[in-house]
């Protein structure tokens, strides 16, 4: 895999988080962007667009490879949430030359929610008190958590009490970490609102979120990760099959946007055997653009949600754009993404903090 060096990228569009800018030059100075493009290697884009590095703001990571399958799609940064024991993190931590990431460790369950009966999740995941609480995330916190996963089912399914996910979110802030809460049912959703957690990820898969819910959130500042692509598994080929419409998902993303909630992309990506639904790492993030496109958003609203937004969101304050200093986190691609999101397969080229990634073949691209 090619060291990370100068390359001068010619007549590139560039997404300046807002719209494609007329043909200009890209200098990659070994892992950051760069000004000087004197004796670099020079590439001639040839008019197509140059995105930041993708951020998916929801995966599962379970082996080094997973990065690598990231970066073969142009998702540059994976927000895992969950993984453990601290070993695995570790030894994704030594990975180089692939996808970047961030971590929660281990979630915070409740004692009989789906969660629980995972064969693999260790006792101490559960919290049943907000002393509990404030020690799982004293736990986390001292293992390099990045910030704190919780969570929620409607009251009586088994979750954390909402005394204990609100101990956990203040818990979190305290230790200078946000939260990110799990709600898959319109009751839980009301629940992980209330704990006051800075995102809810997923949307219900059993009816729409409720109105009340999303003014709260947005009166909050909360941001949304819809997971529309582990949700559409559940409910098309998943335990929930031909149960529930697929619109209503649609639904739910497209009431959290008419109300001016924030929005980010994130798909739940995993391959760990016993998963209610698998779902590829990379290339299902371009499914999830598709989809949001479905739910009303704009093509730049999209970008935006898996580029700057996401990392201005969780605090990479180093990425997310493309601007000297910054990683060098890139994608190029064929076509215009603004009027076409599905643009976003058409991989040229990938760099992950300067270092060129063999994007997925074209061909699989097309047939995905």
């Amino acid at each position: 895999m090619p060291e990370a060096a100068k390359t001068v990228l010619r007549n590139a569009r560039v997404f300046d988080g807002h719209a494609l800018t007329e043909p200009r030059t890209v200098v990659i100075d070994g892992t950051v962007i760069g000004e000087d493009p004197a004796g670099g290697r020079e590439v001639d884009a040839g008019g197509a667009t140059l995105l930041p590095g993708l951020i998916d703001t929801h995966v599962h990571l379970h082996v080094p490879e997973n990065l690598g399958t990231l970066a073969s799609w142009g998702v540059t940064t994976g927000l895992d949430m969950a993984c453990w024991p601290v070993e695995r993190v570790a030894s994704l931590r030594e990975v180089t030359g692939a996808a970047d990431f961030r971590t929660a460790g281990l979630p915070a369950i409740g004692p009989g929610g789906n969660h629980a009966k995972m064969p693999a999740m260790p006792e101490d995941a559960i919290i049943l008190t907000a002393a509990d609480a404030r020690r799982h995330v004293e736990a986390r916190a001292a293992e390099g958590a990045d910030y704190i996963k919780g969570i929620a089912e409607a009251p009586g399914e088994g979750g954390p009490s909402a005394e204990a996910l609100r101990a956990l979110v203040d818990a979190a802030r305290e230790h200078g970490l946000k939260t990110v809460v799990h709600a898959v049912s319109p009751g839980a959703y009301s629940v992980a609102v209330a704990s006051g957690a800075e995102f809810i990820t997923h949307v219900p898969l059993t009816g729409p979120i409720r109105a009340e819910d999303i003014a709260a959130m947005k009166a909050a500042g909360q941001i949304a990760i819809p997971t529309l692509t582990m949700m559409e598994g559940i409910l098309t080929t998943g335990p929930l099959a031909g149960r529930f419409p697929v619109d209503g998902l649609l639904r739910s993303l497209a009431d959290l946007h008419a109300a001016g909630v924030e929005i980010l992309a994130g798909t739940d990506a995993n391959d760990e055997p016993g998963v209610p639904v698998a779902v590829r790492h990379g290339e299902s993030l371009h499914h999830e653009f598709e989809l949001m496109a479905r739910a009303g958003l704009t093509g730049a609203e999209i970008l935006r949600s898996a580029t700057a937004g996401a990392a201005r969101a969780f605090g990479l304050t180093d990425r997310g754009a493309i601007e000297p200093g910054l990683r060098a986190d890139l994608v190029l691609i064929d076509g215009n993404p603004i009027e076409d999101i599905s643009s976003t397969r058409a991989l040229r080229a990938v760099w992950c903090a300067g270092t060129e990634i063999t994007p997925a073949a074209p061909e699989t691209a097309r047939d995905s």
